[in-house]
């Protein structure tokens, strides 16, 4: 028995006890679901779009003006989700639809609107208190800089004394300073963990990394699972990676391998794989248009983003984010990426990542994809063709077809670069591991000693030597840990999603040819597979269903293992 549409509308659908209870057609279902998407889109919409531009504006700027703007538009956003009328109404059109109507498309609206309505069913006052400090920590990253005796030190200046230097006091020095932004948010970061538990809890869960996941369709039975399986997968070859490395940064820096330390590596975290081997990766990038080499990709496989360029902001000033990412601001095209970028392998792998985002949005989904539909399927299938694209910065054949300057001594690039892209895979894997079991650890007993939980899984995941003498949330300089909770896990699924699809490509266009050798240049092809089979379902498939749809497989470590053992 359906409830009667008419009275449906009339009551405001508070309770199903307040329905008059009549046999109905599936039509009226069809009926009460379209008119309650319809009004959502009319309410949420422009809200959507003005947070969207107004995030944009302020990590630009920095200001505070800007940051509060943002603020205002988030609580505008999070009030109209939170309305208890609208969720009781998606609430009971949720409990009859499935059986109720044959569309699917109706079915995943009602289904991820119900997920982001959930989300904000909490006390009004919390909600925006929650707003207010996670926009006061991102606001403190944005305009943090690293500061050693009186020179104040942007991203890109330390990590290139993290990747040059040979004089370890200098290193520590620097890496240290780095860190400082993790002293700087801690007090707001634990009152942030404990707000978001509160909400969590409020919504009948244990605390807000168990939210999270199902917010996100996933859960933490199969993701620890997962990463079980990686972490058997990826131990030991990680451990002899790491060993060559070890020596040669030993060897660069004047010290026994015994005694290297976490500043020692080239990035802050030991994400990357250190710039170690006998060929300088980014020496090709040093005269080269990093944009334009990007362009002349993206147009050359039929995904072109010259628009999304003109829109964007690129490189380094005062006060603004020194991060990147890419925003859809209106799921009708209009996509940005903020970076910082210079002439180096990272950052040109980076701008592959970041525009690898703006070819998987509303630039290649149909505007036919209803609007609540009209994004990528999940955060970790955007991730996966972000990683998909941006391989590519180190690889010699690529990079020559590209039009960059002939590479000198291409023997020594090609062994570097293989072994750097090896290893890549291996150290993010294991760095995903920190980033997940500390979160998880942190949001289940936020009352522990997480500088301790914190180094226990760096040293036991990593192999990196904990610093003597040194108690300091490190854990607070790991700008998602604040502003992108529960989301670092999505990484290394993408990483999973990139090397599965990649073979599915080799295998159905290419001939089964190795995957290796599959560089994509000038192939309209691969970007109407990209586009038929990953981007123009939008959110009509869960994660799940489109991992299938594309690869005709599960989501696996299959393709992923063969790259690295490779």
């Amino acid at each position: 028995m359906l409830p009667d549409r008419r009275s449906f509308l009339i009551s405001g659908g508070a309770a199903v006890a307040a329905f008059d209870m009549q046999p109905a057609t599936a039509q009226l279902a069809d009926d009460d679901a379209k008119f309650f998407v319809a009004d959502h889109v009319k309410k949420i919409r422009p809200l959507e779009i003005a947070l969207g531009k107004a995030w944009w504006s302020a990590n630009i700027s920095g200001t505070d003006a800007d940051f509060a703007r943002k603020e205002e538009k988030q609580n505008a956003l999070d009030t109209a989700l939170a309305n208890k009328d609208s969720f009781e109404k998606l609430k009971t059109i949720r409990g009859y639809i499935k059986e109720a109507t044959k569309d699917a498309n109706l079915v995943r609206q009602i289904d991820v609107l119900y997920l982001q309505y959930l989300e904000k069913q909490v006390e009004p006052a919390l909600l925006k208190k929650i707003t207010a400090k996670a926009n006061a920590v991102e606001q403190k990253f944005n305009v943090f800089r690293a500061k050693v005796g009186d020179q104040e030190m942007s991203d890109s200046q330390v990590r290139k004394v993290l990747k040059e230097s040979t004089n370890s006091e200098e290193r520590q020095k620097v890496w240290e300073a780095s860190k400082k932004s993790g002293a700087n948010v801690e007090a707001d970061l634990k009152e942030l963990v404990k707000l978001r538990n509160e909400a969590a809890k409020e919504l009948g869960f244990k605390n807000f990394h168990e939210l999270m996941l199902f917010l996100n369709e996933q859960n933490a039975t199969d993701l620890i699972k997962l990463f079980d399986e990686l972490d058997e997968l990826t131990r030991e070859p990680f451990a002899k990676a790491k060993a060559e490395i070890d020596e040669r940064l030993a060897k660069n820096c004047g010290v026994k391998v015994a005694d290297l330390m976490p500043w020692h590596y080239h990035d802050p975290f030991f994400q990357d794989s250190p710039a170690v081997f006998d060929a300088d990766l980014d020496a090709p990038f040093k005269n080269a248009d990093i944009l334009k080499l990007c362009e002349k990709f993206y147009e050359g496989i039929g995904l072109p983003i010259g628009d999304v360029i003109a829109r964007s902001d690129l490189y380094e000033k005062k006060s603004k984010s020194p991060h990147a990412f890419c925003t859809d601001i209106d799921r009708e095209g209009d996509v940005r990426v903020l970076a910082n970028i210079t002439p180096t392998e990272y950052w040109m792998s980076t701008m592959l990542h970041e525009l690898g985002h703006a070819v998987y949005s509303s630039k290649n989904i149909p505007q036919g994809v209803p609007y609540i539909l009209r994004g990528e399927s999940h955060i970790l299938t955007t991730e996966g063709v972000a990683m998909q694209f941006q391989k590519f910065s180190k690889q010699r054949a690529w990079l020559e077809k590209m039009g960059v300057k002939k590479i000198e001594n291409p023997k020594a690039f090609d062994e570097a670069a293989a072994k750097v892209l090896r290893n890549e895979l291996l150290i993010f894997s294991r760095w995903c591991q920190v980033m997940l079991r500390f979160e998880k650890g942190m949001y289940e007993n936020p009352e522990q000693d997480l500088n301790k939980l914190w180094w226990d899984l760096v040293e036991k995941y990593q192999l990196l030597k904990r610093p003597t003498d040194r108690n300091a949330p490190d854990y607070g300089a790991k700008i998602h840990i604040c502003s992108a909770p529960v989301y670092y896990h999505n990484y290394m699924m993408g990483q999973l999603f990139a090397s599965q699809v990649h073979h599915t490509i080799a295998k159905e266009l290419y001939d089964n040819a190795d995957p290796a050798t599959v560089l994509y240049i000038g192939d309209k092809k691969v970007g109407e597979f990209m586009k038929k089979k990953v981007f123009e379902p939008g959110r009509t498939l869960s994660w799940k269903e489109l991992m299938k749809f594309a690869t005709g497989e599960e989501l696996s470590a299959k393709a992923f293992a063969k790259d690295f053992r490779k």
